[in-house]
């Protein structure tokens, strides 16, 4: 590099300037996809918090059951972050077959989160719960909220485990390296932290 700041690239000769960020690309566009993804589900869950405070008679549904529920699907999340952190040490460490392995781990955890919280769904839906419908009378607006936030996280979620597969398998054949396994990573961290806000607010915030 000279003192101009640029770079020469020795392949084909041709002066490149560095990035003023040291970020590389891959990782700044999951950063920025999740800051806007973050004002979705900040505008989201701002809205529920203003119908839920200015509706005075707000129905709780979730009896102990759906806490207990609610509280194994986020000790689930919580695990499946420690298991992407360990398939990363892995990756960097030159460890394909283990860091697979973990990856895979990480995915299972995801797909059984995603069975409970569609369990939660199915139960609610048997009990007369829509988008525009409170089987208790109450307003209409629990439902439509409770299926429009846990529904936004759960597609992602999906999402995730479908990043998380692709990372997993193209990873293992040579194809991806350590900083594909660090963004998908990152991803993942997020969407636990978003539930780590919709958990208290959308159940516990609404026990019997």
């Amino acid at each position: 590099m000279d003192d101009s700041g640029m770079t020469f690239h020795m392949e084909t000769g041709s002066a490149m300037e560095e990035s003023p960020y040291r970020i590389p690309s891959l990782k700044l566009g999951v950063w920025l996809f999740i800051l806007s993804d973050a004002v979705t589900f900040g505008a989201v869950l701002y809205a529920y918090a203003y119908l839920r405070v200015g509706t005075a008679d707000w129905t709780r549904p979730f009896a102990t059951s759906s806490i207990i529920n609610a509280i194994i699907m986020t000790v689930i999340l919580l695990v499946s972050s420690v298991a992407v952190l360990a398939a990363l040490e892995a990756a960097r460490e030159q460890h394909r077959s283990k860091c697979t392995l973990w990856l895979g781990i990480t995915v299972l955890l995801g797909t059984i989160f995603a069975v409970l919280h569609l369990s939660e769904w199915i139960r609610m839906i048997h009990e007369g719960w829509r988008l525009f419908q409170n089987p208790t009378g109450g307003p209409v607006t629990v439902g439509m909220t409770f299926f429009c936030v846990t529904g936004l996280h759960l597609i992602h979620i999906v999402g995730g485990l479908i990043a998380l597969l692709v990372v997993a398998l193209r990873y293992q054949r040579g194809r991806l390296q350590v900083n594909h396994v660090e963004t998908v990573g990152l991803y993942w961290h997020f969407v636990d932290i978003v539930w780590m806000f919709i958990f208290p607010m959308i159940y516990l915030m609404n026990a019997k």
